[in-house]
């Protein structure tokens, strides 16, 4: 019997800590969705269907990085009722989630019992390369959205296109005052 995962998330953007959740998860498991979700608590910056590709193209690049395939991954899209139901549908066992701290943890864990009570669904949580334990994308949008450089953080692409939004005039209007973030001030 084959085992299917889920890995879910926003990807908004698609970072290497996930890139690198992904290729270790297509390893573990016979068959590997991503599953880019909306998160109703978030306002999207980049598009659903530019995300997938994202991942698409990412999963593309690692294949070749690493020198082994990673024709077992799946990338696609959910936004119909719970995630579960999408385990549901494709015959998924396991959600895959990263993290990076106690915090991760201790968000995660009541959704994972949840998804096991909803519908028997177990949730792995993989440790990320510690190269990117501290990368968030909310953080690289941060970042990139005040111009700073994100090319350490995402694909190539991504951080071109973050560039190339943060550049376009009708992306911000000349009287919008610059947002107060974490990556510009000492406290909130």
């Amino acid at each position: 019997m084959s085992t299917i995962a889920v890995v879910p998330g926003s990807f908004d953007p698609v970072t290497l800590g996930h890139l690198d959740v992904i290729v270790r998860a297509a390893g573990l498991f016979d068959e590997l969705h991503v599953l880019v979700v909306h998160n109703p608590g978030k306002t999207a910056l980049i598009p659903v269907e530019q995300r997938v590709e994202f991942i698409e193209h990412a999963v593309a690049d690692a294949e070749v990085d690493q020198a082994k395939p990673l024709d077992n991954v799946v990338v696609t899209s959910w936004s119909e009722g719970l995630l579960v139901d999408y385990c549901t549908r494709v015959g998924a066992s396991v959600l895959v989630k990263g993290i990076r701290s106690q915090v991760d943890v201790a968000y995660e864990t009541p959704m994972a019992i949840m998804n096991r009570s909803l519908a028997g669904v177990e949730t792995v949580f993989l440790l990320p390369d510690p190269a990117h334990a501290l990368v968030s994308s909310s953080l690289v949008r941060q970042v990139a959205g005040l111009g700073g450089d994100v090319d350490p953080y995402v694909p190539r692409e991504v951080a071109d296109y973050l560039r190339q939004r943060r550049q376009s005039p009708h992306d911000r209007t000349s009287d919008q005052a610059p947002h107060a973030s974490a990556a510009n001030t000492e406290s909130r």
